[in-house]
């Protein structure tokens, strides 16, 4: 298991790898954040399926944060699941958990990275650019076409062109 810390205030940060433990916690953070319409939901089941395309960050042993990879193509990956517990935010723990799964796409030798994302911001300071979503048929066929609001989308396309 890959394991990254850093240290913030008196307790480290520790990103590391999902495993099916992690499936709880994962669902409790995602469903929060997908009744506030700002990520799509999963189900417990599809996050265990895909556990291994996750990342979980810890601060002193309790769940603070998560993100995932999902591949779309052979030189793309998406950037899903990304968000914060409270008790995560202000300490880095976002950069920490994107680097995590910006390291995964280039071991993969994957050379794009994106998002559809509404912390724009966040993104523009980890390396990426704004770019138009429709450069991203393998995202709209992939999960644009299930979504609720499709014909009305708000969310905010970023790319990463991973050396």
């Amino acid at each position: 298991m890959i394991r990254h810390s850093v240290p913030t205030g008196d307790q480290k940060v520790i990103c590391r790898n999902a495993t099916v433990e992690d499936v709880e916690p994962l669902f409790l953070m995602i469903e929060e954040y997908a009744q506030s319409g700002i990520m799509l939901p999963r189900s417990r089941q599809a996050l265990a399926r895909q556990i291994d395309q996750f990342v979980i960050a810890e601060i002193g042993g309790t769940f603070v944060g998560c993100g995932s990879l999902f591949r779309l193509g052979n030189d793309l990956v998406e950037v899903r699941s990304l968000g914060l517990r409270d008790e995560g935010k202000g300490k880095g723990v976002g950069s920490m958990i994107l680097e995590k799964l910006t390291e995964e796409a280039r071991r993969q030798g994957i050379p794009k990275i994106m998002a559809l994302t509404y912390a724009v911001d966040f993104f523009l300071r980890n390396g990426f650019t704004v770019v138009e979503k429709e450069i991203f048929p393998e995202k709209v066929w992939t999960d644009c076409v299930n979504c609720k609001k499709q014909n009305a989308c708000d969310e905010i396309a970023v790319l990463k062109m991973l050396n």
